[in-house]
């Protein structure tokens, strides 16, 4: 897959020429995070990691992960409407993971009290790997995960098109440049929060973004903040800390914070077990209770678990939740690789063997968002070793490996030595979904965000400082 570039890739002279040029488009297209030294002020700003080249990728499978998004939209609503599958699934997972539990002791209380926003609004992204383990030779577009709160790069990934056109512009590849696909995933998100507010119904009333109390990532919120200042709709900015101190409901159930009406609540914070205190459990439960859109509700958090995607792959699952449709279950099952319950019963002490036995053939996944914490070879072995006989386990799954085909590339990143790595790419797809009540009002993908890490590490995401951002060369 590298071949196309090969004559720029060993060129050392000319990469010496090409990356400084490459940075700078980075900083003047607004590819920027804030520095880990100093996370909360935009004094000093440097360009988010990216690649030199974009990355070559099978058209088709970029075409097949498009196609697929609607129906994964479709099942993500399906499933956070289901609290008899949620509650099925999740049973033996909330035993033994408190995150989880405290989460679903906050959807069961609002179930018991009446959900009270009429309007659902689902911004989640899919995340997959082109694999070459198959016999087939051919590689196949399989589905790592997919994200339903705070699914970031929305935002720079809008922007980071245009440098790899301009790189290629630089390097006298014009017409390669001209295929390069516009991408710009924080217009049609931004497009998703502007409808759920207009249908909440107050123009008065504003969009909250829930954010961290680290703010490295900004730009890529405000590329999204500022599509909805366009829509003349307001934008404030708060932290869970700020909800617990300041919000409050009216009889009717509305959020106000400041003495402003909130209309929609966007997570961009919420989704690991450190962004929790007991003050933040209260104002999350308060969150919940009230009549603005939430994105995502805590049921669609739910949905997003490790273990309902596990359950969502056992055999006859996907039809009893999408009856009606079965070319949408069949293009869902076709991305789906190997998933494995670790449940106290026969079947999971099978696979806790399994993986024992072959460590490098599996993952090993604890319900976590936010990369970094899947578990691979020697450390999968070692902590399955140490709780194979215990409930713990439950709290994991387990999954095949996946085998991408390594390429050839240079990952920029700010006061790092320019080298050549053998890399792989993660493709993400965006997807919206509104619902109001029982009718679904909207369901699109809004487009696409390329990752790629060193074959060295095994985990994690840009945020995370491992992966870079990317644009796909579709071929």
């Amino acid at each position: 897959m590298t071949a196309l570039w090969e004559d720029i890739l060993h060129d050392d002279q000319l990469i010496q020429y090409v990356a400084p040029i490459a940075v700078d488009a980075a900083l003047l297209e607004g590819v920027l995070m804030r520095t880990k030294d100093d996370p909360n002020a935009s004094d000093v700003v440097n360009f988010a990691p990216f690649t030199l080249l974009p990355s070559v990728i099978p058209g088709n499978l970029l075409e097949q992960a498009y196609e697929v998004q609607q129906d994964f939209n479709l099942l993500v609503d399906e499933v956070s409407r289901n609290s008899e599958f949620l509650e099925s699934t999740l049973a033996s997972t909330i035993k033994v993971d408190d995150f989880t539990a405290q989460l679903f002791k906050i959807y069961r209380q609002v179930l018991k009290e009446g959900v009270t926003q009429s309007v659902v609004l689902g911004i989640n992204r899919s995340d997959y790997m082109f694999d070459h383990g198959s016999e087939a030779n051919t590689p196949a577009l399989k589905q790592i995960e997919i994200n339903t709160i705070a699914a970031s790069f929305g935002g720079l990934a809008s922007r980071t098109a245009a440098v790899h056109r301009h790189v290629l512009n630089v390097l006298g590849k014009s017409k390669e440049a001209s295929k390069l696909l516009t991408n710009n995933p924080s217009k049609g998100i931004s497009m998703g929060i502007a409808k759920a507010w207009e249908l909440y119904g107050s123009d008065r009333a504003v969009v909250m973004f829930l954010v961290e109390e680290t703010q490295r990532n900004i730009f890529d919120q405000r590329c999204v903040e500022n599509e909805l200042w366009k829509r003349n709709i307001r934008v404030i900015r708060r932290r869970f800390k700020d909800v617990f101190e300041k919000a409050s409901l009216d009889n009717d159930k509305r959020l106000y914070i400041d003495g402003e009406e909130v209309a929609v609540v966007y997570y961009r914070e919420g989704y690991v077990p450190k962004s929790y205190n007991k003050q933040n459990w209260e104002a999350r439960l308060l969150l919940e209770r009230s009549r603005a859109v939430k994105c995502p509700d805590i049921a669609t958090q739910l949905a997003g678990t490790k273990k309902v995607q596990q359950e969502l792959s056992r055999p006859g699952t996907l039809e009893r939740l999408l009856p009606k449709k079965p070319e949408a279950v069949a293009r869902i099952r076709a991305t789906f690789t190997g998933l494995y319950s670790l449940e106290m019963d026969e079947e999971g002490d099978k696979m806790v063997a399994m993986a024992i036995a072959d460590p490098e053939r599996f993952v090993l996944k604890p319900q976590r968002e936010g990369g970094g914490n899947n578990l691979y070879g020697a450390e999968l072995k070692q902590v399955l070793e140490k709780i194979k006989d215990s409930p713990e386990r439950t709290s994991y799954i387990l999954m095949d490996k996946i085998k991408p085909l390594p390429a050839l590339n240079y990952l920029l990143r700010a006061h790092s030595p320019l080298k050549i790595s053998e890399c792989v790419s993660e493709l993400g797809i965006f997807g919206v979904y509104i619902r109001q009540d029982q009718d679904l009002i909207m369901n699109k993908h809004v487009g696409h965000l390329l990752r790629t890490k060193a074959v060295e590490h095994a985990d994690g995401g840009v945020a995370a400082g491992v992966a870079v951002l990317d644009t796909p060369y579709a071929i």
